[in-house]
């Protein structure tokens, strides 16, 4: 167990008016803190109640009542934080909640750091460093796709594969260990096969882990995303068919949107961050060349370009730019205003694009192939979220090491060196793999992975 006599507390939830606020005490007094704070209706104390266990009351500061409560009592080593905590729910306006909490203050309470709950549950062993790190994924989730992945990796999913590869390790460098250190004992022998067959598997293991960080990234953060085309092609009308309102000023008028506009947008399993940008073209207008300035910088920096194209009239050689900015670029074609009599000869953007959709964003036809095929352009309509993926570069450049050592440890033994050297590379990849999970790691490191975290959480 991890100690320190400080007891903590924060506001636990979203600081805003609400049906109710809930405020989080833990450490070694948290349940005496309480108890000078909170006065029940039946006059029983707090200190005298199991864990698992709510009574109804009061929160008082000094002899003033504050506000009706509950107060929920976990008892160490069964809560959070895995030290007695008290949680009081109270009315969720924001100055009765603010009056709460300075009463808990005043009681002996310090103030939480941010991450200091889930930083606690860490060191007392309630959880692993990946799954800290997943309870944040967790509350910043955007989508039901990246709500259920970071679950599943709360609730150990990486972890557990990273501990089986690192088991794997670890029993490969015991046994090299024992036969290279105990010559004289019936240890048998390491076989080159064998050895070799088992490193093969655990940097075929690791490499899969490795494989799903892309895909894990999307899911978190979502695909920037950028809309593109010459002006008056339906850009701005797809942006707010795609965000559900009115974001983008629509006129006939070439050249309205001269900035960019900006909006996130969940489609099923997947966040975009669009971005509508000026139509792009040469213009003497020098507001419109700014923005078409920023248009053509914003494409080169896209993780994903829709290129929008007026199926109505031919293409001219804005188009023609557009398609030649696309070819570095995951991309989709989008032939917008179907609605019209069709001119555009779409050769040259079949021959460009991998993925081409036909639309009137007008009426709001052709959404759902869009979406399908801006999700094969992600690659992730067949991700499967119950599979252990990683989101951070901490965790991935980890893995990317322990990965390393495991192939330098495969060269070495290919190479005909002996198995000490065999054995250094293994016990390296074992050390990354350790630092993954937060069993060897410094306070450096766990500082920076709770920095982000909010306080109260």
């Amino acid at each position: 167990m991890y100690y320190d006599s400080t007891t903590i507390a924060a506001i636990s939830t979203a600081q805003a008016s609400a049906g109710i606020s809930v405020i989080r005490i833990s450490g070694e007094e948290a349940i005496q803190i309480a108890d000078r704070v909170f006065r029940s209706k039946n006059g029983k104390k707090l200190s005298e109640k199991q864990g698992y266990t709510c009574a109804l009351g009061e929160a008082y500061t000094k002899d003033e009542a504050i506000d009706e409560c509950i107060a929920t009592v976990f008892r160490a080593p069964h809560s959070y934080t895995g030290e007695d905590t008290v949680e009081l729910s109270c009315h969720g306006g924001v100055y009765i909640t603010a009056r709460v909490l300075r009463a808990v203050y005043d009681a002996g309470a310090q103030p939480a750091q941010a991450g200091e709950f889930t930083k606690r549950a860490f060191l007392n062993g309630k959880l692993d460093l990946i799954e800290a790190e997943s309870v944040m994924d967790l509350i910043a989730s955007r989508s039901k796709a990246s709500a259920r992945a970071a679950l599943n990796v709360k609730e150990g999913a990486l972890s557990r594969r990273i501990n089986r590869i690192k088991d794997q390790l670890m029993n490969l460098a015991a046994h090299l260990n024992a036969w290279a250190d105990y010559p004289e004992e019936d240890i048998p022998a390491v076989e080159h096969h064998e050895l070799s067959d088992a490193l093969l598997a655990a940097k075929a293991d690791l490499q899969r882990i490795l494989d799903n960080y892309d895909q894990g990234r999307v899911l978190k953060d979502g695909v920037d995303t950028v809309i593109a085309g010459k002006p008056n092609v339906g850009k701005s009308t797809l942006m707010n068919l795609l965000s559900g309102y009115d974001k983008s000023i629509v006129t006939a008028v070439a050249g309205t949107t001269r900035d960019i506009v900006e909006e996130s947008v969940s489609l099923g399993d997947l966040v975009l961050n669009l971005s509508d940008t000026a139509g792009i073209r040469e213009t003497g207008d020098e507001v419109e060349r700014i923005g078409v300035d920023k248009a053509r910088s914003r494409v080169n920096s896209a993780s994903l370009l829709l290129c929008v194209f007026d199926a109505s009239a031919p293409l001219t050689e804005e188009d023609h730019e557009m398609i030649a900015m696309a070819k570095e670029i995951p991309s989709v074609a989008v032939l917008n205003k179907s609605d019209l009599p069709q001119k555009l000869d779409d050769t040259r953007i079949r021959e460009t694009f991998g993925e081409l959709v036909t639309m009137s964003a007008k009426y709001d036809e052709g959404a759902q192939p869009l979406v399908q095929a801006i999700k094969r352009v992600c690659a992730v309509g067949d991700l499967n979220t119950s599979d252990a993926l990683i989101y951070h570069e901490r965790q991935r450049g980890l893995t990317q090491q322990a990965t390393d050592c495991v192939t330098e440890a495969i060269e070495t033994l290919h190479m005909g060196f002996t198995l000490d050297a065999v054995t250094v590379m293994i016990e390296e990849a074992i050390g990354y793999l350790c630092e993954l999970t937060g069993e060897r790691v410094t306070d450096e490191v766990i500082d920076k992975v709770f920095h982000r975290f909010c306080v109260g959480k």
